[in-house]
């Protein structure tokens, strides 16, 4: 299965990435690659392989959910590069 350049330049607009003319080529060749290779796995019979939802036993390692006190307002903002009335500023997001 094939990428094309348009599937690329569309992706990356969406990602909002700028990418150079040699980046696109890169791209539609690697992500086509990629495809190739997921393709031959899609013909593979698997009637009979029953779903593994992880390849790897996983126990889960969080801690206890117990109430404790917040960090304070002026912690959290201390590294913001802008705060306005006490929330953090982030750029407009653009379409």
């Amino acid at each position: 299965m094939a990428i094309t350049r348009e599937e690329v330049l569309h992706v990356a607009k969406l990602a909002q990435l700028a990418l150079t003319e040699e980046e696109i080529a890169q791209l539609t060749d690697e992500l086509g690659k990629i495809l190739e290779a997921v393709s031959v796995v899609a013909e593979l019979d698997l009637a009979d392989v029953p779903p593994t939802p992880h390849p790897l036993d996983l126990v889960n390692v969080w801690d206890e959910d117990t109430p404790r006190a917040s960090l304070l307002l002026e912690d959290v903002l201390a590294n913001a590069p802008e705060v306005e009335d006490g929330f953090f500023r982030v750029p407009a997001w653009r379409q």
